[in-house]
């Protein structure tokens, strides 16, 4: 964007020491950047420049450079000058000489007055000459600047002609945007002026009341002073937010929705066509990517962050994002109903679920979607969806929509309100929350989806369009198997509730327990889960085989209490051992089995012989240890650096749970043996067979010499297998009646 037409502009650069050297520096470089707005020629647009602090000193008349690179050129080697600031005294400067080397008073005069608007002298009376004089002000502040003195300098409406120096390429817009319309050539078709609600920051020096103190003071009578209360005041200074609205030019710019994937470079091609160079292994198609899609079913909601904290720029790239990847993945048979909200002060659904039955009428509606601003209320917007954003009308009264909730929030400002109720609101009514924004919303994305794994965090524009394919993967993984793709696992976590680690950190433990638990399909076929806590003494809260679903070991888990005292993590070893992972207690014999210790490193000592134990028996140890710890102690327990994890702190957990689930699983894919654990009781011996085991029972007998030998003239009881050595399959453990037509067989 260019103001291309006769026009002569001039700069007049505060540089005082209310300025100083560097904000002096950033002032140039707005000066230059500018420029870019503005087609510089002889017989188009002319650019000079005044510096001014104690008295005015022209810089460059306006017919000294005819070029936009040897304007820019001279910017740069302009000279901080320092003194007062005296702005009423340059602006006389300007009324007496006018615009130096301009041309006549046809063509139209620009005054660009970059300062802090801290003048020494009053402004009001030269300002408003310049003004009557037809000269176009833009009142430019730099560093915390006194917006009300830069009001008073610009022209009419202020609000067009007030603009910031700390963004210099919205305020270069903001310039285009205001010379567009009576002075520049008409803007590129499909390109407008649009409002937007914006703020203007300043620091300010305000009084307090500080408190009181006792002073004297005189009084009527003669040699006599009484004690009194004198109020004490102090100053500070305080940085004071002006809601305004900008006006900003908006184009259509076919790269602007940064279209190439993977690290694909829009090229444009006009004002409505480009194509993508791709780098290479990219470009299944136009776009430097492989067509995504979305064959599950969800009913899919995106929520959009349109306050003023994520900017108006912001809020443009989230949408640019929501097109691409709805145009990527919505076709015709897609089983998805799609609906998108955005918030600030308040929440609205402009797109209602499942609202647009065809991606053209559902790219318009995302078109149309407006910048509102306001504050950052996330958490209240969490809350309004659970409530409201997905409300359906079934087809048929008793027929219920059963497809998978998912919300999409797409957020780059830090929430002014708490997301963690609200986000637990959420997912008590069965949504699952997937969080998208730059790096710095790591922590609060987290905390709205509970899980590191639902949260996506992209470290440049570009970066957030590479993230489609996770996104998807993401949104698909809603009611697929979890935890390791069902494969069977017996999972015991063993959690050191010491007062080492303490009551805070405790509860940090049980919480990742819990939401590790989320990741498991937990039933008697698939995965079982017992979590034993531990001080000097072990503690089962619950077995292998006592919950049989989620909802049960999730509401067990919150029970757990935190125990206190000394820790041995020996002790809790050989817990898991002898009453944990034994067949009499819930394991299943061929199922592979993991124990995930959790400690702060103490008590250690006595714990690397019942780990090998718990080895030998075909259970994997995995330690996480945190802070401080002996490696060579913890690496006995863990037998191999594989299985041993460090984190520096309770705090840092979360960020780990994908490894650790990823390592469980690792193991419950690997080949187990039958006889491990013995599957045999009362010392009974486990026999491998060709895809099955049999016990060898010494004075016991029943497939797993669970039955007492009969002596003497007792009969037996026909019940019971005549023969101590039956052979058994791991298909028949709970058929005895199976097992005993084995054994009629032997």
């Amino acid at each position: 964007m260019q103001c291309s037409a006769s026009l002569d502009v001039l700069f007049l650069l505060d540089g005082s020491y209310s300025i100083g050297k560097g904000s002096f520096e950033r002032s140039k470089h707005f000066a230059g950047k500018l420029c870019d707005a503005l087609d510089i020629h002889p017989d188009r647009v002319r650019v000079g420049m005044i510096q001014f602090s104690s008295t005015p000193h022209l810089e460059f008349p306006l017919d000294s450079y005819l070029t936009k690179q040897e304007v820019k050129e001279r910017i740069k080697r302009t000279v901080f000058r320092g003194g007062s600031t005296e702005t009423g005294r340059a602006l006389k400067y300007i009324l007496h000489k006018g615009f130096p080397g301009g041309r006549n008073s046809s063509v139209p005069e620009v005054l660009i007055i970059i300062s802090d608007g801290k003048s020494q002298g009053s402004t009001a009376m030269p300002a408003m000459q310049v003004k009557e004089r037809h000269i176009t002000v833009f009142a430019v502040g730099i560093k915390f600047p006194r917006w009300e003195e830069l009001q008073e300098l610009a022209s009419e409406p202020p609000e067009r002609h007030l603009l910031f120096a700390g963004d210099a390429d919205d305020a270069a817009n903001g310039l285009y945007s205001t010379l567009s319309d009576p002075v520049c050539t008409a803007t590129a078709p499909g390109c407008k002026v649009e409002s937007h609600p914006c703020e203007r920051r300043t620091l300010e020096t305000v009084k307090e009341l500080a408190g009181s103190y006792v002073c004297w003071k005189g009084s009527k009578q003669p040699n006599a002073v009484q004690a009194s209360l004198c109020p004490f005041i102090r100053w500070k200074r305080v940085l004071i937010k002006h809601p305004s609205r900008c006006f900003r030019t908006v184009c259509p710019d076919p790269c602007d929705s940064q279209p190439c994937q993977n690290g694909g470079t829009c090229v444009p091609e006009g004002l409505d066509r480009y194509h993508c160079l791709c780098l290479l292994g990219y470009g299944g198609d136009v776009h430097c990517a492989a067509k995504l899609s979305l064959e599950c079913g969800v009913d899919l909601l995106f929520l959009m962050d349109s306050s003023a904290g994520v900017t108006l720029e912001g809020f443009l790239r989230f949408k640019a994002f929501l097109k691409r990847f709805l145009q990527a993945v919505v076709g015709q048979d897609s089983p998805m109903s799609v609906g998108v909200a955005q918030y600030g002060d308040h929440v609205k659904v402009p797109i209602e679920l499942g609202q647009h039955k065809d991606t053209f009428s559902l790219m318009r509606s995302i078109d149309a979607l407006n910048f509102s601003g306001g504050r950052t209320l996330t958490g209240r917007a969490l809350q309004y969806i659970a409530q409201h954003g997905f409300r359906s009308t079934p087809v048929f009264a008793d027929v219920q929509d059963d497809l998978p909730r998912v919300v999409v929030l797409l957020t780059d400002s830090k929430s002014q309100d708490s997301v963690a109720e609200a986000a637990k609101y959420a997912k008590d009514q069965n949504l699952f929350l997937i969080g998208i924004g730059s790096s710095f919303m790591r922590a609060e994305l987290t905390m709205v989806t509970g899980n590191p794994q639902q949260t996506i965090v992209y470290s440049d524009p570009q970066d957030l369009f590479n993230r489609m394919p996770e996104l998807q993967r993401k949104i698909c993984s809603v009611g697929s198997p979890e935890g390791c793709q069902a494969q069977s696992l017996d999972l015991a976590f063993a959690v050191d509730a010491s007062s080492g680690v303490g009551l805070e950190n405790f509860l940090r433990l049980r919480h990742f327990v819990r939401s590790s638990c989320l990741h498991f399909i937990i039933n008697r076929d698939v995965t079982q889960i017992a979590l034993v806590t531990y001080s000097s003494t072990a503690h089962t809260a619950f077995a292998l085989d006592t919950h049989t679903s989620s909802s049960a070991v999730l509401q067990a888990i919150d029970q757990v209490p935190f125990l206190g005292g000394s820790a041995s993590a020996g002790s809790a070893l050989l817990h898991v051992y002898s009453d944990i992972m034994t067949v009499q207690k819930g394991a299943r014999p061929g199922v592979s089995k993991v124990v995930v210790l959790l400690t702060n490193g103490a008590g250690m000592q006595g714990a690397a012989a019942p780990a090998q134990q718990l080895r030998h028996n075909g259970i994997l140890v995995f330690v996480v240890v945190f802070g401080e710890a002996e490696r060579d102690t913890l690496l006995r327990v863990a037998a191999s650096p594989n299985y041993l994890l460090h984190i520096s702190s309770y705090k840092d957990l979360q960020y780990y749970q994908g490894l650790i689930i990823e390592r469980i699983c690792e193991e419950a894919r690997s080949p187990v043996t039958l006889c491990k654990p013995n599957p045999c009781l009362n010392q009974g011996v486990c026999i491998l067979g060709p895809g099955s085991y049999r016990c060898e029972c010494h004075g016991w007998e029943g497939p797993h010499c669970e039955t007492r030998v009969l002596r003497g003239d007792s009969p037996r009881s026909p019940a019971l297998p005549p023969h101590p050595h039956v052979q058994w399959s791991p298909r028949g453990l709970q058929h005895f009646s199976r097992a005993l037509q084995h054994s009629k067989r032997q």
